[in-house]
């Protein structure tokens, strides 16, 4: 591995970089679309159903399938990659958004609109507080998956840790796919770590 990293030390920052910015523009836009989304749909049962539907059907499509048909629409490289993943973090965190605000206590519900809250002040006073936990809970979960899948973005051209594994493998390199496997590892388990401490940070003492 001393040889791996001296010969490959600064292509892995580089790679490494790749990787985290494709994963957290696929992240940030899951979630600036999912929370608002499954927020919406708790004031909608019918279409909730639907919506749920439709993304359970998308997550069921391979990873590396869904990358293949990103390129007749958007080329290669890391805007297709963006996106592919991007449909790939939405179920975990619109089911736990639809979730948590459904499982708020009707009570303090009843209780902000006794006070006189509109429906927005409701949302952001009452109900995104009191499902934080459960909602971040979604995010942690596609965080990973996105960190993971990232890996296979490596096949239609977008870069990441994945051309060192997969480079490893058309070349019978044993270092190079350990050299992209362990850093992919890592990130995985920071982004879970980060993201649980930003959970708690956000959570009310009284929802644990």
């Amino acid at each position: 591995m001393a040889d791996f990293f001296a010969s490959n030390g600064s292509d892995l920052l580089l790679k490494t970089w790749e990787h985290l910015y494709i994963s957290a523009f696929a992240l940030f836009l899951g979630v600036i679309v999912a929370v608002p989304l499954g927020i919406i749909l708790t004031r909608f049962n019918k279409v909730a159903s639907i919506v749920m539907g439709i993304a359970t059907v998308l997550q069921t499509v391979p990873s590396l399938a869904l990358l293949a048909l990103m390129i007749p629409f958007f080329g290669i490289g890391k805007v297709p990659a963006i996106i592919a993943l991007f449909i790939y973090s939405l179920l975990p965190i619109l089911r736990n958004t639809y979730i948590g605000v459904k499982g708020v206590d009707g009570g303090l519900k009843d209780a902000g609109k006794g006070m006189g809250m509109t429906d927005m002040e409701l949302i952001r006073l009452v109900e995104l507080p009191q499902a934080a936990a459960v909602i971040m809970s979604g995010i942690r979960l596609s965080g990973v998956y996105v960190i993971a899948w990232a890996t296979l973005a490596s096949y239609i051209g977008a870069g990441g840790l994945g051309d060192f594994i997969f480079n490893g493998l058309n070349l019978f390199i044993p270092s190079l796919i350990i050299g992209g496997t362990i850093p992919v590892t890592v990130l995985a388990l920071l982004t879970d770590f980060i993201l649980g401490k930003l959970e708690k940070k956000l959570t009310p003492a009284s929802a644990y």
